[in-house]
């Protein structure tokens, strides 16, 4: 956690996804950056978005090499693209793996680790 991921995980905690906006631009920005990766602005602010997204691509672990997730194989990782106009990582669950799919709709959750997970919509 740095200064400029800080009000992320603050947000996360709450239960509450925020994503940066660019002053200069208005380009919204995930992950956290101290700059905006599209002119270079600083200054980014966040603000909460709606939580909603749809599966972009995923993997399915079977063998983690994090030691906090070693014993939860196999679980899915995907990235996901929120209708705001970026794209979020983190864990699908409540979900069989076998029924994940590109193009699917999820919904942000906070159960457990105060990471955003994705379950279905």
């Amino acid at each position: 956690m740095t200064g400029d991921t800080e009000p992320y995980w603050d947000a996360c905690r709450r239960g509450e996804l925020v994503v940066q906006a660019c002053p200069a631009c208005g380009r919204r920005v995930h992950p956290p950056a101290a700059e905006c990766p599209h002119c270079g602005s600083a200054g980014l602010s966040f603000a909460p978005v709606s939580g909603d997204a749809v599966v972009h691509t995923f993997t399915v672990v079977h063998r983690s090499f994090v030691p906090e997730f070693q014993g939860r194989e196999p679980y899915v990782l995907a990235w996901v693209d929120l209708p705001e106009g970026v794209r979020a990582f983190g864990q699908v669950v409540d979900c069989a793996i076998e029924r994940v799919r590109v193009g699917m709709p999820v919904r942000v959750t906070f159960d457990q680790d105060d990471l955003p997970q994705w379950r279905p919509a």
